[in-house]
Formats: structure tokens, C-alpha cells, sequence
């Protein structure tokens, strides 16, 4: 098919990637001249495994071009993904549309009144913006057709994505399920004959991005109306983000009472109506979904009369959560003035080069505020958080720098290099043999046995 894509972040690049895998021909759009020439040159604008090598192999084949205006690719395309920005209003909590308004409106001046089209809604908006876009598309249209209908050539449907970044290729070649949003039977046959091959996964595995042992087929497909669709979306995340609060109201407990939560989560974990993934206890979930999904998602709720009481208090949790390694910090040092604290991890997770919403950035903010003396290290993030952060730290590129002279050593975010760190060796750089480990990456007892003060969460 021919597919045209709004929106080169994770979520357009991704589904761009995969669908010029697939076969179709794809049409990456974005207004950031500098991201599209990075496609153009084969070259990922963001760190995501496999990335490189897929983005490489589409384009040398010719299926996936990009571009900062879609010119006629509108007209041809058979299905057109709106996958901007949605960034939370400040002021209300709800998604901010104006990206996303801006995408439809932009589809609607360049419709082919000859060819029907199908506009689907990737961004994750809040919940019946199909009727919102669908209006927004008619003003495009009207502006340049004045007086005239656009009578059946698109109709919008719902295809929300759920990708997690550091595996976003993975996520889109062997999803776990596919939702379509649509009233309207030409739309739904078109995007299920567009998902067919991932849906039946009767394409070649990339060497980049294997294909998962024990991946069932068919893929489950929903078939829903858009709303449904749209709720599916901001049901799920606030399902996970729950589950990491709950995890963590756990850890509470443990550390009260003497137990592991490490052990407490994994057997209950193996129940299997609970399941085992998102039950990590730690500092907290961050990055761009989570957060902004829940606030919508309450939003929405109080919208509509109602107190969403469990999504409020799996976010007060979380940013409780954040500062449990300052807070522990200052139970065993207790003044943190003039001490120099290493930081490890300033990404909201590893494998990814994003430091939104990060808890790195709430822990350091507060060791700033308490007049402590900050060396953050990060494998690929240190220089972007002295650029973006406010705070006065000392970002380090070799994570022995921010060792060396550290009464205190704080993880944030669990990157595989920190797990095999040589604690024997840099035991004796340290001021004070202090770890904080917010990950729970590292054995107690190993570090114990070696002279280290350790405290885990919920250990």
C-alpha cells in the first residue's frame, strides 16, 4: 500500500521502519528539516536497537523516503498516520492537540476528492479525538474547496501504539496485540490487509531485530469502535504504571518489616493472573508516556463527574518514590551540605537516549536544593542533561570520575554497564563506601562482604 506518516519521533519512525519492512511504500513527514535529512541519509534521529541497520536496508530498497511536506503523497495514500506530539498542557493535565490539529489540517488541504483515504490517529490523543480530526480534516478540505463536501474520501480511525522505547522495533514487528478503531467497514478491511503480514508474521526476521522464541500466531487483533480504541491506550499504561506503585507500596512494607521485596514480587509475580513484568520495585517510572497518559487519562474522568481514586494514587506513590533515595541518603548522612554525591543513570530507563520526565532529574534536583555536590554519569545521556537540566551538577563522560571522592554512590537507572562495575576496585576511590542502589541491580551480600554500606529498595 501507499502509506504516508506525520511525525518522525518514536512512534512515527518506528511504524514507518516497519511498514517499508513490510513491504508497503512508505512517506515519513516532519517539520524538523534536520531529523528528516537524518532519514534520508540512513542515519536513526533516535537511539533504538536495530534502528540503523532497518532504516539502512528500507531506504537502500527505496520504500521509505522522508520529507518536510507531504506534497502530493496525500493524495495517493491509502492510509495516512497522524503520529506528532502530544505534550501535557501544563494548566490542565489533558494532551495538548495543536500538533495533531495542525497534521489533519494539513491532510484535509490535500485530499484527492478521487481516492479514499484512511487518517489514522497513532499520536495517543485524548479520548474521541477521532471526532475532533475528522472535524479538523474538513477544515483543511473546506479551505481549499469552498462550499464543497469531501463526501466519503477519508474517514479517521483509532490505531493506538504501544511500544517501549529501547525496544520500539521489536514492539512493532511482534506486537503483542493490534487495536483498529473504526465504524466503518472499507476502513477496517483496509488496515487489517495493511497489518497482515505482521498479523500472520509471514515476513523474514531482520538479523537486527530476531524474532522472539515462542511468538504465537495469529496476532490478536481488536477490532473496536475508535473510542474504545482510544481507552485501550490510556487503559493500558495506567494499568502498568499501577503496577509499578503497587510494587513499590510493597517495598514500604518490606523495609519495615525486614522482608525482601526482590523475593515478596517474584513469587507473587509467578501467580498467573498477575504475571511477573512491571513488579520491579525502585525510584519510580518516568519517561514520556506514564506520566502523560495518567494525567489524561484523570483528566478525561473528572470531565466526566468521576474521581479516578487508584490512577491518582499510583502517581502520588511514584513521586513519593523519586525521592526515596534522597531521603535514605539523608537518614544515614544526615546533613547532605558540601557532600559529594555520584549519581549513576540520568535516562528514564536504559537503552534509550530520552531523559524525559526522569527520575534522575527529580533526585538531582533535590540533592541541588539540599546543597549537596552532584557527579552525574550516564552512557549516553550526560552532555544532553547538562544542556536540558537546570541544576548545577558535574556531568561526567567515564563513570569513574563521578566515583572517585563520592560519599555516597545514588543509581537511578539500571544500564547493563553498571552491573558489572568492579566494586573491589573502586571501593577504595570512594570517600565514604556508601552504594544506594534504586534499581535493586546489584547483590547485597556481594557488596557487603566487601566493606560496602549497602541499601537496596525494599531490601
Amino acid at each position: 500500500m501507499q502509506v504516508l506518516v506525520l511525525g518522525a519521533g518514536y512512534v512515527g519512525l518506528s511504524t514507518s521502519v516497519t511498514l517499508a519492512y513490510l513491504g508497503h511504500e512508505v512517506v515519513l513527514v516532519d517539520i524538523n528539516p534536520e531529523r528528516v535529512e537524518s532519514v534520508q541519509a540512513a542515519h536513526s534521529p533516535i537511539l533504538e536497537p536495530g534502528m540503523d541497520e532497518l532504516l539502512a536496508e528500507v531506504r537502500s530498497q527505496g520504500r521509505l523516503c522522508a520529507a518536510v511536506d507531504a506534497g502530493g503523497a496525500v493524495g495517493r495514500a491509502d492510509v495516512a498516520f497522524i503520529a506528532v506530539n502530544t505534550p501535557p498542557d501544563v494548566a490542565s493535565g489533558d494532551a495538548n492537540m495543536a500538533y495533531v490539529q495542525a497534521a489533519a489540517v494539513s491532510l484535509g488541504r490535500q485530499l484527492d476528492p478521487s481516492h479514499q483515504v484512511v487518517v489514522v490517529n497513532k499520536s495517543t490523543v485524548p479520548i474521541g479525538s477521532a471526532n475532533l480530526v475528522k472535524s479538523w480534516v474538513e477544515d483543511g478540505w473546506r479551505s481549499t474547496h469552498p462550499g464543497a463536501s469531501p463526501n466519503g474520501t477519508f474517514t479517521v480511525a483509532s490505531n493506538p501504539e504501544f511500544l517501549r522505547e529501547g525496544q520500539a522495533l521489536s514492539d512493532s514487528l511482534y506486537p503483542s496485540r493490534i487495536v483498529l478503531g473504526t465504524d466503518v467497514p472499507w476502513a477496517m478491511e483496509r488496515l487489517k490487509a495493511l497489518y497482515a503480514p505482521l498479523v500472520h508474521q509471514s515476513f523474514p526476521a531482520p538479523q537486527a531485530v530476531p524474532r522472539p522464541a515462542g511468538l504465537t500466531t495469529p496476532i490478536p487483533v481488536a477490532a473496536t469502535d475508535r473510542v474504545s480504541a482510544e481507552l485501550v491506550k490510556y487503559a493500558s499504561n495506567a494499568f502498568l504504571a499501577t503496577k509499578i506503585s503497587f510494587a513499590n507500596e510493597i517495598a514500604a512494607i518490606c523495609e519495615r518489616v525486614g522482608a525482601d521485596v526482590t523475593q515478596v514480587m517474584a513469587a507473587v509475580g509467578q501467580d498467573p493472573r498477575i504475571g511477573p513484568q512491571f513488579l520491579e520495585a525502585g525510584v519510580g517510572w518516568g519517561g514520556s508516556c506514564f506520566g502523560k497518559d495518567l494525567s489524561a487519562l484523570m483528566h478525561t474522568a473528572r470531565e466526566y463527574g468521576l474521581q479516578p481514586v487508584l490512577a491518582e494514587a499510583a502517581v502520588d506513590v511514584n513521586r513519593r518514590q523519586r525521592l526515596w533515595l534522597v531521603r535514605q541518603l539523608q537518614a544515614t548522612l544526615k546533613t547532605l551540605k558540601g557532600r559529594r554525591v555520584a549519581v549513576l543513570g540520568l535516562t528514564f530507563k536504559p537503552g534509550t537516549d530520552d531523559l524525559r520526565d526522569s527520575p534522575a532529574e527529580t533526585v538531582i534536583a533535590e540533592l541541588a536544593r539540599l546543597s549537596a555536590r552532584v557527579a552525574a554519569h550516564d552512557p549516553v545521556a550526560a552532555e544532553a542533561a547538562r544542556q536540558a537540566w537546570p541544576y548545577p551538577a558535574e556531568y561526567v563522560s567515564h563513570v569513574g570520575d563521578a566515583l572517585v571522592g563520592a560519599e555516597a554512590v545514588l543509581l537511578v537507572t539500571a544500564w547493563p554497564e553498571y552491573a558489572t562495575l568492579d566494586w573491589a576496585q573502586w571501593k577504595d576511590a570512594l570517600e565514604r563506601p556508601l552504594v544506594l542502589d534504586g534499581r535493586n541491580l546489584w547483590a547485597p551480600d556481594d557488596l557487603r562482604r566487601l566493606g560496602i554500606e549497602y541499601y537496596g529498595v525494599g531490601r
